[in-house]
């Protein structure tokens, strides 16, 4: 029976296109909200990729309520809307963000971080994304005092939203009285709106003092460091002495998380070097060894002083038979060491001593 339906829709839509019929809308008839549904039918069938989930919960269920309600617009109706619809695009010179997050993004840079920081802070939009996925990863002992001070609904929440092993180690610590209070709390969550969970969320989170999730986890010394470690010594030494004249503390930083071929000394533990020589290509440390200037002797000295004899003493022979090695050479091998070690510290199979450690 539907198939049959559908078919006579087919021809009778078929009939009526070319022309308006008599009952069927206008443009000047349609509303707003008609012409806005007949927008995106059309873009939906040609293909278009819409972010209509960006769009309020309330308006998606508009737009859909609208559509199921539709039924046919014959071909001059949808000229007339679309040529309004282009006409409007046309006339918007500028457009702006919705929301405060949109609007610190296009004004970030132009304004100072801690202002952008407090404007979130005080608007409670302090993620894009669901805070309470950072919330659950803060210690038990860090949450307690929230569920112990904090009104037994919001409590439910908090419960509601940690795994169930945090959850239920949390209750075990409040006193008796309270745990009840939130247990009874926890069964009428079920009617808590999402867009009221989230707001709780984003108050909880400031109240922590939790940061949001980072588009770098790294810190911006370490990714600097990290960056210099595989710059050219040319280039990593002005950027150095450029830190040391504007900001002399950052400059001191930096040179902390820097790891390079002359810093294997301080850095590196004696019972770890065999384990490095065996990982690094032979002909590399020979290359090494060989484009060694003053700065980087110590470091070569080390590296043969803790690996076995044998083997230093024929990486010295073959080095000595390098007549010359350019300064590219030299520090295309002197950075390969330095990667293999980054690589095993990161694996785990070594452990970097730190500067504060030698200190």
């Amino acid at each position: 029976m539907s198939s049959e339906l559908a078919l006579r829709d087919s021809f009778e839509f078929a009939e009526m296109a070319p022309r308006r019929l008599p009952g069927m809308p206008d443009a000047a008839s349609l509303t707003r909200r008609q012409k806005a549904a007949i927008v995106v039918r059309l873009l939906l069938a040609e293909g278009a990729s819409l972010p209509l989930s960006e769009l309020p919960e309330s308006l998606q269920a508009e737009l859909t309520t609208q559509m199921t309600q539709m039924r046919f617009v014959d071909r001059a109706t949808l000229r007339e809307v679309i040529e309004e619809f282009a006409t409007e695009l046309d006339s918007i010179g500028l457009s702006f963000p919705g929301g405060l997050e949109g609007a610190l993004s296009i004004l970030e840079g132009a304004i100072s971080p801690s202002l952008a920081a407090r404007m979130r802070k005080q608007s409670g939009a302090i993620w894009t994304d669901d805070p309470w996925e950072t919330i659950a990863k803060f210690k038990i002992e860090e949450l307690l005092p929230l569920l112990e001070r904090e009104s037994p609904e919001v409590g439910a929440v908090i419960l509601s939203k940690l795994e169930v092993s945090k959850a239920a180690e949390i209750l075990g610590l409040l006193p008796g009285a309270r745990a009840r209070r939130l247990t009874l709390a926890v069964s009428e969550t079920a009617d808590v709106a999402p867009d009221m969970v989230r707001r709780i969320g984003l108050a909880l989170a400031a109240e922590l003092k939790a940061e949001p999730p980072r588009a770098f986890p790294a810190a911006a010394v370490e990714r600097l460091g990290a960056i210099l470690n595989v710059s050219g010594s040319v280039t990593r030494d002005e950027v150095l002495s450029g830190l040391d004249e504007e900001d002399a503390e950052l400059g001191q930083r930096v040179r902390k998380a820097i790891f390079t071929f002359a810093n294997i000394p301080e850095r590196i533990a004696p019972r770890d070097v065999p384990a490095i020589t065996k990982a690094v290509e032979q002909e590399t440390l020979v290359v090494a060894i060989a484009g060694a200037d003053e700065t980087m002797r110590p470091a070569v000295e080390f590296l043969l002083g803790n690996m076995p004899q044998r083997l230093a003493e024929s990486l010295r022979m073959e080095a000595a038979e390098i007549e010359k090695v350019s300064l590219k050479e030299a520090e295309k091998a002197h950075l390969a060491v330095v990667k293999v070690i980054r690589g095993m510290a990161d694996s785990g199979e070594i452990k970097m001593v730190t500067l504060e450690e030698n200190d």
